[in-house]
């Protein structure tokens, strides 16, 4: 198991769909291991391999206490009539945070490392970081859903960074 460095905003691998995991081998558990221990820090939520730089489907989270983790990943359903608005950062876009709409739910199924069904859902945090983290998967990040506005403030800033 190791601490990952995080990859960062303009790192073509976060802006790369990432591949099905075919295969459960040592490479995948030890992916498995790596998200888990990375995440594990005060104030991480989520974390997607593409962000240490793995392009594989599987990521991991820390919400409430719970460390856990899913492969393969698709979302099953989120709901239609709830939405939340709140400010939302990424480890990938380091110190930002800015209103994003998601929805209020969000169910997620996929695999574990024996190829068990795993349903993973949750409302409020949970679902924003389902939400975010399958977004990661498939070559997003959380900036490609802010109002045009707010983009612009969020590009303007990142590039301050630089």
């Amino acid at each position: 198991m190791a601490m990952r460095e995080i990859r960062t905003v303009g790192d073509p691998v976060l802006r790369t769909p990432c591949d099905p995991i075919t295969t459960i081998d040592d490479r995948v558990r030890g992916l498995v291991d790596d998200l888990l221990e990375t995440v594990d820090t005060e104030g991480r939520a989520g974390l997607a391999a593409n962000q240490i730089g793995v392009s594989l489907r599987a990521f991991s989270w820390n919400i409430d206490d719970e460390v856990g983790y899913v492969l393969n990943p698709t979302i099953v359903e989120l709901s239609e009539d709830e939405y939340q608005d709140g400010d939302e950062g990424c480890l990938s876009v380091p110190g930002l945070w800015y209103p994003t709409h998601r929805a209020w739910y969000a169910r997620v199924v996929g695999t574990d490392l024996d190829g068990n069904e795993v349903v993973v859902e949750g409302t409020e945090l949970m679902a924003r970081c389902l939400q975010h983290e399958v977004d990661h998967l498939d070559g997003m990040l959380y900036l490609d859903r802010l109002e045009r506005s707010v983009r612009k403030k969020a590009m303007r800033a990142i590039r301050d960074t630089l």
